[in-house]
């Protein structure tokens, strides 16, 4: 715990400047970010990262998350869904070079990862963008959500949530931290009135439970791929804490949520 809560600072010193700043030093930030959360979903399948399609792969990440057309204004808009559409395209190129070794299968998996990783970090670059109040709704209700989940279930959980995947998940848990997250949603709400326009405050808290719902199913789905890859976690960049899958697996599935239904 000592260990957790020490990299847990060091981590949080690091990425609350650059959350503070904005614009391009956090986007580049995100970016980097992106690659290392590509670069583990590789290695969880032991590929090369410095491979051809994991080079690839990782640009392709950092391209979807950087608003490339904010600063080359030759770019479409979206113009960095086309600069990832390149890469993608190159890595689906290794089955013409390489058809006898290299197939539409092999170029799946890389492919897949940078548009999983890319389009969640895109989507905290594009609330960034719209707000700061915007990533610190998401960020408390994500951790309401994970420390309610642990300390209801803990506490008073017995019924296995989803026991193939994440053995130590309840539904008990599971429903103390959408509760948990709600309270928590008030209480900055109330702070902040315009984190939740254009909706009204009670659609709001409907959404949440959503948000909430969302963060936990990111997380269980990291639990399948590390489980699927018989890990532990997904990298060893924090220690005590894992990777940056480990940190971001939640908010790659809240943030798209509250871009969709119009947060930012």
């Amino acid at each position: 715990m000592r260990e957790r809560v020490i990299w847990g600072g060091v981590a949080a010193a690091i990425f609350i400047p650059f959350l503070l700043i904005g614009n391009l030093p956090f986007q580049f930030f995100v970016g980097i970010l992106a690659m290392i959360g590509v670069s583990e979903l590789l290695k969880m399948k032991g590929l090369e990262i410095l491979s051809f399609e994991g080079v690839l792969a990782m640009l392709g990440a950092f391209f979807l998350t950087i608003p490339l057309d904010n600063y080359f204004s030759s770019l479409p808009m979206n113009g960095n869904i086309t600069v990832y559409a390149m890469m993608v395209f190159l890595i689906l190129a290794g089955t013409v070079f390489n058809n006898h070794s290299y197939s539409f299968d092999d170029a799946a998996f890389p492919i897949a990862s940078s548009f999983y990783v890319g389009i969640g970090f895109q989507n905290l670059v594009t609330a960034r963008m719209a707000g700061i109040d915007k990533v610190l709704l998401a960020l408390f209700i994500v951790w309401a959500t994970d420390i309610g989940a642990y300390a209801i279930g803990r506490r008073v959980g017995k019924r296995k949530l989803l026991p193939s995947v994440s053995p130590n998940k309840t539904v008990e848990g599971s429903l103390g931290g959408i509760i948990c997250a709600v309270v928590v949603a008030i209480i900055f709400m109330i702070v902040d009135k315009s984190v939740y326009a254009p909706h009204s405050f009670i659609m709001m808290l409907l959404y949440v439970v959503i948000f909430s719902i969302f963060g936990q199913f990111g997380d269980l789905v990291e639990s399948a791929f590390k489980r699927h890859f018989n890990v532990k976690d997904s990298g060893k960049l924090i220690p005590g804490h894992g990777g940056i899958l480990d940190r971001c697996d939640s908010l790659i599935f809240v943030f798209p949520i509250m871009h969709l239904v119009g947060l930012f």
